[in-house]
């Protein structure tokens, strides 16, 4: 069976924020602690830069291209939240790459079962002509819609567990029924979107699940939605491909959220996920997102790692003992009641 697969590129750490909390600090904590470890085993590559039209697959050219004019031009304040800088760009080009790369790891004849994109800037926040919260592209969207447009996947299941909601990932498939975006993060919270009222619209109603949590949810809860929801719902919607909006901005020492997630819930995270994809006989890939806390961050990639990356995280349909948390249940019985019956 092929190794493990991971994506990274230096120019990372060319996208200058200043002193703003996502800056390169945040890679170079998460490699330094992967390198201890011998890359845990992962098969270590250079991502390539990411085709423009690759991108705009996803973002309108036009959006493209305001980006790479005001980096060309040294850069800026996007908002109050989003800067770039000249080596932005190529960063961007790379973070989006990356996404790419692993995904034609996944798909392609190489046939990886597991892997990771790790670069920045982040992607999910990302809306389809707009850049904002920290994030520039929307680097797993760009992954998935790649592997249903090379890859021939018919269906691809996103999860994103950063604290923050996806807005932009939400935004991209909302009215598609071939992604299914799943998304836990505290609420209320930045950016402000996310309520579980919002289930997707069109052809795509049902397939966008928002899981809002309180402040203060912890290991419990957030176990508890990916074994009893996502779970549930990944093996009815038998996705080709199970991807990973990982962020570690839900940990307990995290300085921009509320959330008490440890090492051993992100590992707990990654082991009903791994268990999923086995299940299905389907790769599983993990896109870094936010994550500001640099001993949690990286503690929590390796964690996330090296669950993902031994054998799946568990053998075919293995499953995590935690119970069904009362928020879980809610959701449970929310979408057995709508869109999906499977939950009942």
């Amino acid at each position: 069976m092929p190794a493990p697969i991971l994506l990274h590129h230096p120019s990372s750490l060319e996208h200058d924020t200043g002193g703003h909390p996502e800056n390169a600090r945040r890679i170079v904590a998460i490699e330094r602690a992967l390198s201890e470890r011998d890359w845990l085993g992962y098969d270590v590559r250079l991502s390539p830069a990411a085709a423009v039209e690759a991108i705009a697959a996803v973002h309108p050219l036009e959006h493209v291209r305001r980006i790479e004019a005001l980096c060309r031009r040294g850069g800026g304040m996007i908002d109050m939240d989003t800067i770039v800088s000249s080596g932005s760009w190529e960063a961007a080009l790379h973070a989006a790459g990356g996404a790419i790369a692993l995904v034609d790891g996944l798909l392609g004849a190489e046939g990886a079962r597991a892997g990771a994109s790790l670069h920045r800037p982040p992607g999910h926040h990302a809306e389809p002509a707009r850049a904002m919260g920290f994030c520039l592209f929307d680097n797993i969207a760009i992954g998935a819609q790649h592997a249903l447009d090379a890859h021939g996947a018919r269906r691809v299941m996103i999860v994103d567990w950063d604290v923050h909601h996806g807005n932009g990932t939400n935004a991209i498939f909302h009215s598609r029924n071939d992604v299914l975006f799943c998304s836990i993060h505290q609420s209320p919270l930045y950016p402000g979107t996310g309520p579980a009222s919002d289930v997707g619209s069109g052809a795509g109603e049902g397939y966008t699940v928002n899981m809002p949590v309180p402040a203060g949810s912890g290991d419990a809860v957030f176990v508890s939605h990916m074994e009893h929801v996502v779970r549930p719902l990944a093996l009815a919607y038998e996705p080709d491909l199970l991807l990973v909006s990982a962020g570690y901005d839900a940990h307990a020492d995290d300085p921009l959220a509320s959330c008490v997630v440890t090492d051993e819930g992100f590992a707990g995270m990654a082991a009903v996920l791994g268990g999923v994809a086995a299940s299905l006989g389907v790769p599983l890939g993990i896109v870094l997102e936010g994550g500001y806390d640099l001993g949690a961050l990286s503690r929590g990639v390796v964690a996330t790692l090296a669950v993902v990356g031994g054998n799946g995280g568990g053998g075919p349909g293995s499953s995590v003992a935690v119970p069904v948390h009362p928020l879980a249940l809610r959701v449970q019985e929310r979408l057995a009641g709508g869109y999906w019956p499977a939950l009942a």
